[in-house]
């Protein structure tokens, strides 16, 4: 009988780097630019209601932020913005687009140790260009077998990259900061998933935590992983 798991699929922002943070950040710069025209509640409210709305036209990422935050800043003002704080804005996307990338503790050491034995797979949603610029400058990409820029992760999407790199979703386990990206949905597709939560998380990305299902795992820290990894094998192995 063949191993119970041979492939892992790995969440990039928040799992293996930081990313929110920089969102929050700029989202901050951003509400004291239109400070003058509503309380701090109420233009992050605006903010994410554009990002709601945005995200069947412009996807995830930085561009599809930037372009939110120039629709609420339109929107807010009654279509009196000044051209400098749309020149604002933009300089705060590019700025994100330049931020070195900051990997998460452990997370070259765990991928390592985890690559001698399975095939490891990076599953990341957003623009093509800024995940691939962040997964160049993280110095982590030899560590993957295979890599998957997607538009959104849904179960099809597991099903298909854990058929075409692994052996199938039931062979398979994705590992990510987020419920509604991350872990549902494999677990949907027949997969293993392990919840590595980040203390910062964006509200789009929140679910119900599936407590109870057989193969759903949390942990507090990506150095656990491969602990976990093991015994999982073992538990298997002993069934």
């Amino acid at each position: 009988m063949g191993r119970s798991l041979t492939t892992i699929g790995f969440d990039a922002d928040d799992t293996l780097w930081q990313n929110e943070q920089f969102f929050r950040l700029t989202e901050e710069r951003f509400v004291d630019l239109l400070g003058a025209h509503g309380e701090a509640a109420e233009i992050s409210g605006r903010l994410l209601d554009a990002e709601r709305r945005n995200l069947a036209f412009y996807g995830f990422g930085i561009k599809g932020f930037v372009l939110s935050m120039i629709e609420t800043a339109i929107e807010i003002t009654k279509g009196e913005v000044k051209a400098s704080v749309i020149a604002e804005i933009l300089a705060a996307g590019r700025e994100m687009v330049a931020h070195p990338v900051e990997t998460l503790p452990q997370a070259r050491e765990t991928l390592a140790t985890l690559a001698a034995d399975y095939r490891l797979v990076l599953i990341t949603k957003g623009d093509l260009f800024d995940q691939e610029r962040k997964l160049a400058q993280s110095g982590l990409g030899d560590l993957f077998d295979a890599v998957e820029i997607v538009s959104d992760k849904t179960e099809p999407v597991y099903r298909r990259i854990f058929a075409h790199h692994g052996d199938g979703p039931e062979r398979s386990m994705m590992v990510g900061n987020s419920l509604k990206s991350d872990i549902l949905p494999a677990l949907a597709a027949g997969s293993w998933a392990v919840h590595i939560p980040h203390e910062l998380t964006w509200v789009l990305e929140h679910a119900e935590e599936p407590a109870g299902h057989a193969r759903y795992r949390r942990i507090a820290r990506l150095s656990a992983l491969d602990e976990l990894v093991r015994l999982i094998e073992a538990e298997a192995a002993a069934r």
